[in-house]
């Protein structure tokens, strides 16, 4: 089971309940440093033993590629892929492909890792870390963003639209791959950008915590394929109902096709 975001939070407190379940994890994150910890808590979890770990920086495709080269030629056989990493960004930043920060970060990188995995994971499955703040965006199609009118929560709202959506894309073209999508909860972790808003999601009462919303992600990795939804959003244990713009199956189509190009996967 491969889980990016695994350095903190969600993404780790998911790697340590698998492992302790029995499960062969393997750790992406974006830091050394905090991968390294991860690891040695992950390790704990699995009674001493040693997790695969692999360093990525989705702020460049080059990373994803070379992560997915790494994993194809290691692991013939992917169970479960955790489109787990993500975030969210104070200001508008353009990454070294050209594309604004958090929507390659949160959607071309997962999308891109997804598809250079596809074969392995027949039979398998997919969850992509969404929110409900998916309500505040609608993902356009030329991944670049506006420098000018640059709203962070906006551009986070319309990634998590995109993960939403590409789930439900995946399900309908990828049937032999099972595509989720899901509302962790409202977090207690380091999420958020700014110093106000990194307060709230450390100390604001009624946060979910990191293990709970993990136990979310544990059940839809490990729960049956027949008690899924194909292609779903999962909010707790049960299905919901996204925002009209994150159900489109037009909208999702043409994002589909726009991040195929973006991502080199149409040469």
């Amino acid at each position: 089971m491969v889980i990016t975001g695994a350095s903190s939070g969600v993404g780790l407190a998911t790697a340590q309940q698998l492992t302790a379940l029995g499960n062969e994890v393997v750790l992406v994150g974006r830091d050394p440093g905090r991968l390294a910890a991860a690891v040695q808590k992950v390790r704990e979890a699995g009674g001493g033993r040693e997790p695969r770990h692999f360093q990525a920086d989705f702020d460049r495709l080059e990373d994803v590629r070379e992560l997915a080269d790494r994993l194809l030629a290691d692991y013939p056989k992917i169970d479960v892929l955790a489109n787990n990493a993500g975030g969210i960004i104070g200001g508008y930043r353009a990454t070294a492909d050209g594309y604004e920060s958090t929507m390659q970060g949160n959607h071309l990188a997962p999308f891109l890792l997804t598809h250079l995995l596809r074969d392995r994971l027949t039979g398998g499955r997919v969850v992509n870390t969404a929110s409900r703040a998916h309500m505040r965006g609608q993902p356009g199609t030329d991944f670049t963003d506006d420098p000018r009118g640059y709203n962070s929560w906006r551009a986070y709202g319309a990634s998590k639209s995109a993960n939403i959506l590409f789930a439900a894309e995946a399900a309908r073209r990828w049937p032999e791959v099972l595509s989720l999508s899901f509302h962790p909860g409202v977090v207690r972790t380091n999420f958020g950008a700014g110093r106000l808003t990194r307060f709230f999601y450390k100390h604001a009462p009624g946060l979910v915590t990191p293990e709970a919303a993990g136990a979310l992600l544990t059940w839809l990795c490990t729960a049956p394929a027949v008690e899924l939804s194909n292609g779903a959003y999962y909010v707790g244990r049960e299905v919901a109902r996204p925002a009209a713009h994150a159900r489109d199956p037009k909208l999702a189509a043409d994002l589909w096709e726009a991040s195929t190009a973006a991502t080199g996967l149409d040469k």
